[in-house]
């Protein structure tokens, strides 16, 4: 899909707003294809204990990640040790997988430019904890659940 630009450019783009459409994952797998206007960001999250990859299609989207599993609950605010934080810049045709304790932000620092990506989760999302950060801070600030997007 991230290298089809007839399939990326069908998807329709919000100036000010991420955008998004599901598609058809393979083997079970769930499946989005995502617009990034400029300035756009996810904020701080995770995915549930889903596994995932995603491969930026247009555009170029920055990754900021922890290289440190974090506890699946019993929690509300944790001490992130020195040296834990990873930084991608991945441009178009530049992806990466990661494992079920991911936690991340994505960004499009771009002033001008949309990007487009391709999203990939398996098990499908059950949930997504949403954190807070402040310096070497990291809060729990919210769980989506999957019947809220």
């Amino acid at each position: 899909m991230a290298a089809d630009p007839a399939a990326v450019a069908r998807l329709v783009l919000d100036p000010e707003g991420r955008t998004w459409r599901r598609l058809e994952g393979p083997g079970g797998c769930e499946a989005w294809l995502i617009g990034w206007p400029p300035g756009a960001e996810t904020g701080w999250h995770d995915h549930g204990g889903s596994y995932g990859a995603f491969v930026t299609a247009a555009g170029e989207l920055t990754e900021d990640s922890l290289s440190v599993a974090l506890p699946t609950e019993g929690w509300r605010s944790l001490e992130l040790a020195d040296g834990v934080d990873r930084h991608r810049v991945l441009p178009a045709g530049r992806g990466r997988a990661f494992g079920s304790h991911h936690v991340h932000q994505v960004v499009n620092h771009s002033a001008t430019v949309h990007a487009v990506s391709v999203h990939a989760y398996y098990p499908p999302l059950p949930l997504m904890r949403r954190f807070s950060r402040d310096g070497g801070t990291l809060r729990l600030a919210a769980v989506e659940r999957a019947e809220e997007w």
